[in-house]
C-alpha cells in the first residue's frame, strides 16, 4: 500500500485563454493507493480539496470557487484507482497506465494517466499528467466574448509518502 503524504506532494494546473495562460494550485488532503502486482487491480483514494484552488489572482480565485467549481457545494476532488497497466517494480523505476474514476462537482469520470513511479525501501515518489476535460464533463465555462478559455485544465502532480510491501 501506497501512502500519499500531503507535505510532499503537490498539485499544479494549466489553463490557456485569448489572453495569458492561467497557472495555479491545489493542496493533496490524503490518499492511499493498494494494488495487487498480479492482476494489476487497484484500489484506494487520492483526495484534493477543491476549496484549497488558487491562481495568484483573488477575483479570478473567487469566481472559480463561487461559479465555476462551486467548491462549497463540491469540496472535495477525488480520484479512485481501480487499475494499473504494467508492472509496478517494488524497487526502482516504473512508468504505468493508471485507470480510475476521477470525481469532480458531483459527477464521476474516467480517467487514465501515465504515471512515473520510483520506489525504494519503505518510500515511495510518483509524477503523473492528465487533462481534465472540465467543460465536456458539465462544469461552467468561464469565458465571455472577450476572454476565451480553452476547454480542458493540464493537471501535474507530484506526490510521495510511505511504502507497505503487498501481502
Amino acid at each position: 500500500m501506497l501512502t500519499l503524504d500531503p507535505a510532499q506532494s503537490s498539485v499544479h494546473w494549466t489553463v490557456d485563454s485569448t489572453l495569458h495562460t492561467v497557472h495555479g494550485t491545489f493542496g493533496l488532503t490524503r490518499g492511499t493507493v493498494q494494488f495487487e502486482p498480479k492482476t494489476g487491480k487497484a484500489s484506494g483514494e487520492i483526495v484534493v480539496s477543491a476549496q484549497s484552488g488558487e491562481s495568484g489572482d483573488r477575483s479570478r480565485d473567487a469566481r472559480m470557487h463561487k461559479e465555476i467549481l462551486e467548491s462549497t457545494k463540491y469540496p472535495e476532488v477525488i480520484f479512485r484507482p481501480t487499475q494499473i497497466e504494467g508492472p509496478v517494480a517494488l524497487s526502482g523505476n516504473s512508468d504505468v497506465k493508471l485507470h480510475g474514476i476521477f470525481s469532480i462537482h458531483g459527477s464521476d469520470h474516467a480517467l487514465a494517466a501515465m504515471v512515473h513511479v520510483e520506489m525504494s525501501p519503505g518510500r515511495w515518489k510518483g509524477s503523473c499528467t492528465f487533462d481534465v476535460p472540465y467543460i465536456a464533463w458539465g462544469i461552467k465555462n468561464p469565458s465571455n466574448f472577450l476572454l476565451k478559455v480553452k476547454p480542458v485544465v493540464s493537471v501535474e502532480m507530484e506526490t510521495a509518502g510511505a511504502m507497505r510491501a503487498p501481502k
